[in-house]
């Protein structure tokens, strides 16, 4: 199965497939279809972090080698 994703505008009740991926999409297809409302998602806590991050005194992120270390 092949997937893509684009965005689009409908004309008509149709949806134009990108030239880029007819080659794709000759035959049976599955559709499904999510209106953009223009809106931005709220935003999660994680994303409030990454955004505003904690600081913290005297904190070191893991190396590699830590994070992957078995105990």
């Amino acid at each position: 199965m092949v997937t893509v994703e684009f965005k689009t505008r409908v004309k008509n009740g149709a949806i134009e497939i990108p030239t880029q991926y007819r080659e794709n999409f000759k035959d049976r297809v599955r559709v499904i279809l999510v209106a953009d409302d223009g809106k931005t998602a709220t935003p999660t806590l994680l994303d409030e972090l990454f955004i505003h991050p904690l600081n913290v005194k005297g904190f070191r992120p893991l190396t590699r080698e830590e994070t992957h270390a078995r105990k």
